[in-house]
């Protein structure tokens, strides 16, 4: 055994970025470092613009999760203040943003316990995180960062929200919410997913593809005894995403194991490409084996169109000028 160890140290980010906007926004922005501030967020980012201009000042990220909504992320180095904090509300509401991110390298008692009261007050409209980097260096090595999550959005009090709602939804709507309930339960059993959404009683249930306006919509219809999952294409790239992907039909469906639906309401704008069963919501005995079906759907969907979604030559969205 080597007795010889190396010593640990973590060093200030400002000794290995500069300038937070101009040296550390950029790195984030980068798309290996956003994955991994996305994966232990259990989220799926991808960027929009960096430093976008919101009336006299500039957020330093905008982003997309998986299920398209948009992201703000704000860089501070050293402490956390009132300003920065001020700053986020603001950027958030008038971006229209969903998912708040807030990094810093250190959190005062006073801002943790903000985080978490607005989590606690909030839905799955507006998801707020509070991470610390923290740049590990051992001996003269080059130096690697990771991201301690300090504050995160409170899965019970989201719960208690929906079931909250669901005391007042329709029957229909207590049996799509006892379904998703099951399904992402399986879902994250089979580690198809490393986090997902907090299951309502509506129609859907979505689960990210890596890439903005484009998703998958779990989908269950109580009235015509429909259960299935659909590729959604929002229409800002729907026609470009569905033409491109059409071209691997014959690869993606061998994949998959089964013929899928392409865009089977072509009138409309969001295009899709789906694979729906029946299903009798009244034998209840026959929901796990439904609810396997669709988790090992989702994991053959995700196999076979994240690859080739991410790889798609789209125009970019419009930029967004505040």
């Amino acid at each position: 055994m080597n007795d010889k160890l190396g010593t640990l140290k973590y060093l200030n980010l400002s000794s290995v970025w500069p300038h937070e906007e101009r040296d550390f926004t950029p790195w984030l922005a980068q798309e290996e470092n956003l994955s991994a501030l996305a994966k232990v967020l259990g989220l799926e980012l991808q960027l929009e613009q960096v430093e976008v201009r919101v009336g006299l000042y500039s957020a330093d990220i905008l982003a997309k999760d998986g299920n398209d909504r948009y992201v703000v992320i704000e860089n501070q180095f050293s402490r956390t203040n009132h300003d920065h904090l001020g700053k986020l509300i603001t950027y958030g509401a008038t971006l229209g943003a969903s998912i708040i991110i807030w990094i810093a390298e250190q959190f005062t008692e006073e801002h943790q316990k903000a985080i978490e009261w607005l989590n606690e007050r909030t839905t799955d409209d507006l998801l707020i995180y509070a991470v610390r980097p923290k740049v590990i260096q051992i001996d003269n090595s080059n130096p690697a960062v990771e991201f301690e999550v300090i504050e995160r959005p409170n899965e019970l009090v989201r719960t208690t929200s929906i079931e909250r709602a669901a005391r007042e939804a329709s029957d229909s709507q207590k049996l799509q919410l006892e379904f998703w309930t099951m399904f992402k339960k399986r879902l994250l059993e089979q580690k198809v997913i490393m986090s997902a959404e907090t299951p309502a009683p509506k129609y859907w249930f979505n689960v990210p593809l890596g890439r903005s306006h484009i998703h998958l919509s779990n989908i269950l219809n109580t009235d015509a005894g429909k259960v299935g999952l659909r590729v959604y294409l929002h229409n800002k790239v729907a026609d470009a995403a569905l033409e491109e992907l059409a071209t691997e039909k014959a690869e993606i469906e061998r994949e998959i194991g089964a013929s899928l639906q392409w865009n089977p309401n072509p009138d409309n704008r969001d295009k899709i490409i789906s694979l729906v069963r029946d299903i009798d919501l009244e034998d209840r005995s026959d929901w796990s084996n439904k609810i396997n079906w669709l988790v090992d759907m989702n994991a053959k969907f995700r196999l076979a169109f994240m690859p080739r979604v991410r790889k798609l030559k789209l125009i970019p969205a419009s930029n967004v000028v505040v």
